[in-house]
């Protein structure tokens, strides 16, 4: 078994090492014998479409510029009240509002693309803190304790409508009030769902994360993949 497993290896190499003909794509040589779909990648996908992305965050932005997408960045000014309602239900919920309300600016033409995070824990939904004194409780109940991260995105394109939700739990460490207090001095916890923020300042307090990372920054990129899939076609 151990030689015909080297064998085949040696073969494989032999194809690819010697094969003639090949393409270029994206700067890279790729032989014709493989079947690629360069739109299957998200920048591929959205090449020439017209994208805003409907959020004032940062690190949606960032998250956009680091998969390639060029975007137009309009901030949907409206209220994003918590309520009694599931905290997936209320993100959806969220997004699907920024989303309508900026399509009815930019019109069926461009991809509308809206998020919205909330934090889940022991029953209680947390969004971003109004003040110094609401995020240093969102910290201490997140404080030693594991809690659920919801981010619903919604998209629209001319006359169809898709959104979904993604959830993640976090795990933090112990915070001691020296740890709440420092943190509260970066300035960090006050534009984030929940007091905090993973891919800053607040990475050093997360002991484990179950799911998609994406998704505790604001924005889970493997379900807009998905969702893109889903409005466009797996090869549009």
């Amino acid at each position: 078994m151990f030689y015909e497993r080297k064998d085949f290896t040696s073969h494989f190499f032999r194809q690819a090492i010697f094969l003639p003909a090949q393409k270029i794509i994206d700067g890279y040589a790729v032989p014709h014998s493989v079947n690629i779909k360069v739109n299957c990648m998200i920048h591929e996908i959205l090449k020439n479409k017209s994208v805003v992305l409907a959020s004032a965050s940062p690190r949606r932005a960032q998250l956009f510029s680091l998969l390639g997408l060029k975007a137009e960045i309009y901030p949907a000014d409206i209220a994003e009240p918590l309520t009694a309602d599931p905290p997936d239900l209320q993100a959806i919920t969220h997004a699907r509002n920024k989303a309508a309300f900026t399509a009815e600016r930019y019109g069926q033409q461009t991809l509308v693309v809206a998020a919205d995070t909330v934090v889940a824990i022991a029953g209680q939904v947390l969004g971003k803190p109004r003040d110094d004194a609401q995020a240093r409780e969102y910290l201490q109940l997140l404080s030693g304790c594991q809690h659920s991260v919801f981010t619903g995105i919604c998209l629209r394109w001319r006359a169809e409508e898709l959104y979904a939700c993604e959830r993640t739990e976090v795990c933090f460490d112990e915070l001691s009030r020296d740890d709440i207090q420092a943190y509260l001095a970066t300035g960090e916890p006050f534009d984030k769902a929940g007091a905090y923020g993973i891919q800053g300042y607040g990475a050093q307090f997360i002991t484990r994360v179950e799911g998609c990372y994406f998704n505790v920054m604001g924005f889970p990129v493997s379900l807009f993949y998905r969702l893109l899939k889903q409005l466009f076609g797996e090869t549009s």
